[in-house]
């Protein structure tokens, strides 16, 4: 469909504040929210999200920013052990509708992966710069950037006195490349809408789904003996090296990717297939001694079709734990010396939402309608659309701008990671459309 004359007007609201987007863009990047492990201090999350605050409630947002209680969270979905939110605070804002229509939540993680090395970088990473219609610094592109799109394209619908019928939620959370407790967070106060938006950089793609992942550690048992020495046969008391055994677990897990590879069943038309690969590899004690043991640790991502019926990955780790014990029964000394899978406690889910569901029509339509291609897709590793489906049953996709370059490399994570300017105002136009369409007016 065309654009009505409201929804032209928006947009030309948007395009002709766009160096007042890219301001916001530039503040949210100042702001250094670099992802923690359990233990690390805080950083500006509190800054960030009062100034993020500041600006909704000027346009008459009601704001609820608060910092959840770890005792509270503690077990819940993507939750590390000993998490802390002291200084991390959650955002939720709302701009209350008329009534009668559908409402409708915009999400982002304000965190940040590490900018180092900075100086690899050719500008501060905290620092937003343009050259050449890019802004450059960390989290222009994941996802301050789409962050910065969806408050900017709130702010235009307000300050034109564009009155929809439901509700237009904003919510930030922490969380996200850490861990997904961000997430969660934003569940458990309550957060409930029609749908949702998370403005990933998806290249103006409407990501209706994603892959969810398991990590574990297989050690891998040897037996020391001194490297020098000729060893006897290990029945004898001999050395084993746990390094060479281990190329038995890697074998195994190269032969169940294979397998999944070949299953019609799953083979996803928006996601890569399921894998299993080693992503750390840890042995030895002494250079001169055979090592005792051999630490491999493991990803497995899995499609929507091999979750358990609770929606997690059970089955598929049931199935890789299955899989290495009948390979490595193989070798005799893994037969007597079985490895072990300690699994991680956290892991991620998949989701997948129908096309059918109404935001994806909105959204799609939206984007075409401001000259983006609004294809489906999807999203080979995972986000915070999966906890809002799953877990706070709000229906939500990934849209948002580009996020790789002319060569299809993903910019997200990298030195002088960037999101072109037109990009963010061709993203807030989609989002203030679908707004106004999926709302109501």
């Amino acid at each position: 469909m065309a654009l009505s004359d409201a929804e032209q007007r928006v947009c030309d609201a948007v395009e002709a504040g766009r160096e007042s987007l890219v301001e916001l863009a530039s503040e949210l990047i100042g702001f250094d929210t670099t992802a923690r492990a359990v233990g690390d201090p805080c950083r500006d999350e509190v800054a960030l999200q009062e100034y993020l605050a500041r600006r909704l409630s000027g346009v008459g947002a009601s704001v609820d920013v608060w910092e959840p209680d770890a005792a509270a969270m503690a077990g819940k979905p993507l939750v590390p052990p000993g998490l802390d939110f002291g200084g991390r605070p959650q955002l939720i804002a709302s701009v209350a509708g008329r009534g009668g229509g559908r409402s409708l939540v915009f999400n982002g993680h304000v965190d940040v992966v590490s900018a180092e090395p900075v100086s690899s970088w050719s500008s501060d990473p905290f620092v937003g710069v343009v050259r050449d219609g890019l802004l450059y610094g960390r989290g222009a592109c994941d996802m301050k950037g789409g962050i910065a799109a969806m408050v900017f394209a709130v702010e235009v619908l307000c300050s034109l006195g564009v009155e929809l019928r439901g509700d237009l939620l904003i919510a930030t959370n922490t969380d996200e490349e850490s861990s997904g407790a961000g997430g969660t967070a934003l569940v458990e106060h309550g957060l409930q809408a029609d749908a949702g938006v998370v403005t990933e950089p998806t290249g103006f793609q409407v990501w209706t789904c994603c892959r969810g992942s398991e990590y574990g550690v297989v050690r891998v048992p040897g037996r020391p003996g001194h490297a020098e020495v000729r060893q006897p046969d290990w029945r004898l008391g001999g050395a084993v090296n746990a390094i060479e055994k281990a190329v038995v677990v890697l074998d195994a897990m190269s032969s169940l990717r294979r397998v999944w590879e070949s299953r019609p069943e799953l083979s996803h038309p928006l996601l890569s297939p399921p894998s299993l690969l080693p992503t750390l590899a840890r042995a030895g004690e002494w250079p001169v001694t055979y090592p005792a043991s051999c630490d491999l640790t493991i990803a497995v991502m899995y499609l929507p079709v091999q979750a358990d019926d609770s929606g997690w990955g059970s089955d598929v780790r049931q199935e890789v734990s299955d899989w290495i014990a009948r390979e490595c029964a193989q070798d005799e000394w893994l037969r007597e010396h079985p490895p072990t899978i300690e699994w991680w406690p956290n892991s991620v889910m998949p989701f997948e939402l129908s096309p059918d569901e109404p935001v994806v029509g909105v959204l799609s339509a939206a984007s075409a309608d401001v000259g983006q291609p609004g294809r489906l897709g999807g999203l080979d590793s995972w986000y915070d659309g999966a906890t809002l489906t799953q877990l706070g049953g709000i229906p939500s996709v990934g849209y948002g701008p580009p996020g790789f370059s002319a060569e299809g490399v993903s910019v997200a994570h990298m030195i002088d990671e960037y999101v072109p300017v037109d990009g963010l105002v061709a993203c807030a136009q989609a989002l203030a459309v679908a707004a106004m369409r999926f709302c109501g007016m």
